[in-house]
């Protein structure tokens, strides 16, 4: 154990030699007043002498307590009573008033000592509420200040070793462990019945380990630290003696101080919470800025190059080969960039929608046949069937979905493999399934694919912009329609599922 300067007053309970000197120290005084007496009542008869025995009685009260105080009363009784009543120098009393004067003499004593034990009581108290308080106020000055986790791991350790004369600990939460941030003295060693007592704490935002109601093999006592209701991190409190780390007159202070730390964990939280937030926004707002400045710039001059190649004439065979080439590249530009307009329009908030009735199987396919350039060597198995209920979406946004999720399939079922566009409607509404036979979705990643810019490593969605399942998703939220990502049962590839509820299907009877 190190060696600390508690500062934390409480009441004073008085130690055996504290008692024995108090009792000198009355009994001296009580003989002074009596030498006093003696020299006042030899040069004339007082009769109040036995008033001066309230002295001693007072000061042993106000300074040693109400034990001592009063057996001062008694010891000024009975020194009254063997001086000054006659017969003197023996304990009797012949006078029946001079046995009221004494035992009125013991009353007032015992009172004035009751009285001046609770003032002084209340004195100890005020002291030590005004001592609490000061020290509370140092360190709550000191957390101002901090701005970093370890820093403040350092200042509450050592501090409240200071204060409670004890080794302290702080641990937190990182991932699914606790590890040690800060301890005093320095390199405090915690074996595993330490870590399970402090991960207890952890979990059940209560004490434990010694002095608690749980774990009290543990050498340590861990209370969990925060606000709210919310554990960010705990700390623990051992001695070297095997004692309970923290008595019950330190208790009040403990808490004082742990509350603080926790408001300034969470204070430090929430700013580093902030800070990445604020990294965040600004890289969103870069993003954004980036995708507005090159979709636009790229727009009119992708226009000119798909207008002038379509005017163009082969004059070979070659050249027509090259041209359709040429023209395929374009289109697949052009509907990048329109994917880059779109995701601006998503974040923006700038989707205008114009609901109208649209038919499955014409929707299909007339994305089908905008995408004849890169699906023209591939067989696409459309099955729906023409009495389906129309769908009252957004003619435009739908057509979007549609291509995004056909090309997506094209891209990465496999150069030669098959599509397959499937339709459906039951009483919760229709579904519209587009399969591919590649590799699928990695497990985990059916969610995550449809974030902007995501690549899902070791699947066959690891390339590309990471742009079009995005927009897909955005589009078939504003309209009320959901999308949804998973490996075709029973066969390779995915299978993307878009559903419209049954409130948006608009019966054939009413076309």
């Amino acid at each position: 154990m190190t060696d600390h300067s508690p500062e934390f007053p409480a009441i004073a309970r008085a130690a055996p030699s504290g008692v024995l000197s108090g009792h000198a120290v009355s009994l001296g005084l009580t003989a002074l007043v009596t030498v006093l007496g003696k020299v006042l009542f030899e040069r004339g008869n007082i009769a109040n002498v036995g008033l001066l025995y309230l002295l001693p009685v007072m000061v042993a009260a106000t300074r040693y307590g109400l034990r001592t105080g009063v057996v001062t009363s008694l010891v000024s009784s009975l020194a009254y009573n063997f001086f000054f009543i006659p017969p003197t120098h023996t304990f009797t009393i012949e006078d029946p008033q001079n046995i009221i004067t004494v035992f009125v003499l013991l009353g007032v004593a015992i009172a004035g000592s009751q009285l001046a034990s609770r003032l002084r009581d209340q004195a100890l108290l005020a002291q030590a509420s005004s001592t609490q308080n000061s020290l509370l106020a140092s360190f709550a000055r000191q957390l101002t200040g901090i701005s970093a986790l370890d820093e403040l791991a350092v200042v509450l350790c050592t501090e409240t070793a200071r204060l409670l004369d004890c080794d302290t600990v702080l641990l937190v939460p990182e991932g699914a462990d606790i590890v040690m941030r800060a301890s005093w003295p320095p390199g405090c060693r915690l074996d595993m019945l330490d870590v399970t007592a402090a991960r207890w704490a952890l979990d059940h935002a209560e004490p434990a380990g010694r002095g608690s109601d749980v774990l009290t093999e543990c050498e340590w006592l861990f209370r969990p630290l925060g606000t709210g209701g919310k554990v960010l991190a705990v700390f623990g409190m051992a001695r070297s003696d095997a004692r309970v780390p923290v008595s019950s007159e330190q208790m009040p202070l403990l808490i004082s101080l742990l509350d603080q730390a926790g408001l300034a964990l969470e204070r430090i939280t929430l700013e580093q919470e902030m800070a990445a937030l604020e990294h965040v926004r600004e890289r969103d707002r870069l993003r954004h800025a980036l995708l507005s400045s090159v979709s636009h710039d790229l727009r009119t001059p992708l226009t000119t190059v798909l207008g002038t190649l379509g005017d163009m004439r082969a004059l070979s065979g070659e050249q027509e080969q090259q041209l359709a080439t040429a023209r395929n590249e374009a289109e697949r530009l052009h509907r990048f960039v329109d994917n880059l307009l779109d995701m601006v329009r998503i974040e923006a908030g700038a989707l205008h929608q114009g609901i109208e009735p649209v038919d499955l199987s014409e929707a299909v396919a007339s994305a089908v046949h905008d995408l004849r350039g890169i699906l023209e060597q591939r067989t696409i198995r459309i099955g729906i069937s023409p009495d389906l209920p129309l769908v009252m979406v957004d003619p435009q946004l739908f057509h979007h979905c549609l291509i995004n999720l056909i090309e997506n399939a094209a891209k990465y079922g496999g150069s030669d493999a098959a599509i397959t566009i499937e339709a459906d409607v039951d009483e919760t509404g229709a579904r519209l399934w587009i399969m591919d036979e590649g590799p699928g979705i990695p497990a985990g990643e059916d969610v995550r694919i449809f974030d902007t810019f995501a690549r899902i490593e070791g699947s066959d969605r690891k390339g590309g912009t990471g742009l079009g399942l995005a927009i897909v998703k955005g589009f078939a939220e504003a309209m009320g329609l959901t999308v949804a990502a998973a490996n075709r049962p029973g066969g390779a590839g995915a299978c993307f599922t878009l559903s419209v509820p049954a409130n948006r299907l608009k019966e054939p009877s009413a076309q």
